[in-house]
């Protein structure tokens, strides 16, 4: 089964003026079988920061719990909490070193420290890219038009929200490997907010 088969799903990363959004569908497949409508595809780390996959869905819970043991090794030993751009390096070298036996998924890294809000995203080999906007998955070229459209620098955290679930939904319509409902993180320095967003 060739790569793009496990990439059914559609999942974006927005940074706003005063915060975060990371979001994804909630149907999980196996090359061109709805195997499930409730998966989850978007994980709180930390108060601050986020992580959002697009691919294969036991491959996204180990690097899940990977990072999350690694965030706590490091507050430990620096008495401070990890900074997003030191996890998302941490992300990129641990899928690096998978190369010859990679994870097949599409990482995002997004979260708020104080050199602001941060978005980073991955491919399976660890190539680490920031951007201000980032689609996922086998929606991703759908999801896209939507954000290059209608993004702005100075997007609030709530018109951000709105335009992440604009951009899934318009994938969902065309993209038969995406659909479900929709979870989301918001994150802002005040903390991390959990959303669930049901779509008839």
């Amino acid at each position: 089964m060739a790569y793009n088969e496990y990439q059914g799903a559609t999942t974006v990363g927005i940074i706003c003026k005063n915060g975060v959004i990371l979001a994804s569908d909630k149907r999980v497949t196996y090359g061109y079988m709805m195997t499930s409508k409730s998966g989850l595809k978007v994980f709180k780390l930390s108060e601050s920061i986020g992580l959002a996959y697009a691919g294969l869905m036991s491959d996204m819970q180990a690097m899940t719990r990977e990072a999350i043991a690694y965030s706590k090794l490091y507050e430990l030993e620096n008495n401070r909490p990890i900074t997003v751009k030191a996890m998302a390096k941490l992300i990129s070298n641990l899928l690096f070193n998978r190369q010859m036996m990679p994870l097949l998924m599409e990482t995002l890294v997004g979260g708020v420290d104080d050199s602001g809000p941060e978005l980073y995203s991955m491919d399976p080999v660890g190539s680490l890219i920031p951007d201000p906007y980032i689609a996922a998955g086998s929606g991703a070229p759908i999801a896209v038009g939507i954000l290059e459209a209608e993004y702005k620098e100075d997007l609030s955290l709530e018109n951000g929200a709105d335009l992440a679930v604009k951009a899934i939904k318009s994938a969902i319509a065309r993209d038969i490997m995406s659909g479900g409902s929709i979870d989301m993180l918001l994150i802002s320095k005040s903390g991390t907010e959990e959303r669930f967003i049901p779509l008839k």
